[in-house]
C-alpha cells in the first residue's frame, strides 16, 4: 500500500497504464553526472539567452558559454538544449533598398569583394543606416568597420543625413589612427560622391573604392554590421527619444566590440583579436 494516501500501488498502475518495475525505477531514479551536467549547462543556456534578449543563436550561445565556463561542447548539443528549451534566435530582417543621389566623385569598385585583410587599418568600409523612433522620426547612424577584425573604427549618430554626418566620422577615424591610408570602401551616395568627401581624401591620403549601383555585397562587412546591430538590439526595443537611440547605439556598439566573441576570430572579440597582432 501506498503509505501516504492508502491505496494499492498496483492499481494505482494498472489506471495510469504504467508497469509497477517502471514505477518503482522511476520512485528510486537518481540523476546521473552527465544528466546534472545537461541541466546545469540548460540553466546558463537561458540566462545567456534572457540576459541578451533572444539574439543568441546556438552558434553565439556556444561562442560565448565555452568561453565563460572553460568548457569544449559542440554546437550540437546547444542547438539540442536550445530547441527543447524553445529557445530561437530574433530573426534579422531584410534591408530595404534606396536609389542613390547624383554621382560627382564617382571611382571604380577596387575593392571587388575581396574582403581579406593581412593587417588592422588596411581596408574599411562605411555606410550610413536610418533608425527610426518616436512618432515616425528618424535618426542616422553612420560607421567605419575594419575588415581585419570587424571592429567598429567610429560612429557618429546625426538627426541630420547630410555631408557632415560621414566627414565627421571619418574625422574621428583619423582622430583615432593618424597616418592610416585605407582602402575605403562606400557606396555611391551623395555624401561619398561629393566635394568634401573628395577633399578628405586628398587630405588624408586614403585610396577610395566604391560599390556598383544597386550591389549592396560589394559593401558587405558594413552591410552586415547594420543587420546583426539591427536583429540583435534595435529591432528588440521601441525608442521613444532621440536620446534613447543614442544610447542603444552606444551600449551595442561597445559590446559587439569587445564582448561579442565570434568563431572567424577564434573566440575572441574584435578588440581582443587586435590586440593580438
Amino acid at each position: 500500500m501506498n503509505k501516504e494516501k492508502g491505496y494499492a500501488i498496483t492499481k494505482l498502475c494498472a489506471l495510469a497504464g504504467v508497469a509497477r518495475s517502471a514505477y518503482y525505477k522511476w520512485l528510486n531514479w537518481t540523476p546521473s553526472a552527465r544528466e546534472l551536467e545537461i541541466h546545469a549547462l540548460a540553466k546558463e543556456v537561458k540566462l545567456r539567452y534572457d540576459k541578451r534578449k533572444g539574439i543568441l543563436g546556438y552558434r553565439q550561445m556556444r561562442t560565448q558559454l565555452n568561453r565563460k565556463l572553460k568548457k569544449t561542447y559542440n554546437k550540437k548539443r546547444y542547438y539540442r538544449i536550445m530547441r527543447a528549451l524553445g529557445l530561437k534566435a530574433v530573426i534579422r530582417r531584410e534591408r530595404p533598398s534606396y536609389v542613390k543621389a547624383s554621382e560627382i566623385h564617382v571611382v571604380e569598385n577596387v575593392m571587388k569583394r575581396n574582403f581579406d585583410a593581412n593587417s588592422p587599418n588596411s581596408k574599411w568600409c562605411t555606410d550610413v543606416t536610418e533608425l527610426k523612433y518616436g512618432n515616425g522620426r528618424k535618426a542616422y547612424l553612420s560607421a567605419i568597420i575594419d575588415v581585419y577584425d570587424n571592429a567598429i573604427v567610429s560612429w557618429v549618430l546625426s538627426h541630420s543625413n547630410n555631408n557632415k554626418l560621414v566627414m565627421d566620422t571619418l574625422k574621428k577615424a583619423y582622430k583615432k589612427n593618424p597616418s592610416v591610408t585605407p582602402l575605403l570602401q562606400s557606396d555611391r551616395g551623395f555624401q561619398y560622391t561629393s566635394h568634401e568627401y573628395n577633399r578628405l581624401h586628398v587630405k588624408y591620403g586614403y585610396m577610395k573604392s566604391m560599390s556598383r549601383v544597386s550591389r549592396c555585397l560589394d559593401n558587405q562587412p558594413i552591410e552586415r554590421f547594420w543587420g546583426t546591430y539591427k536583429s540583435e538590439s534595435y529591432y528588440l526595443t521601441k525608442f521613444h527619444t532621440y536620446e534613447d537611440v543614442f544610447k542603444d547605439v552606444s551600449e551595442y556598439i561597445r559590446y559587439y566590440n569587445n564582448y561579442r566573441y565570434t568563431e572567424c576570430l577564434g573566440g575572441l572579440s574584435p578588440n581582443e583579436y587586435r590586440r593580438t597582432v
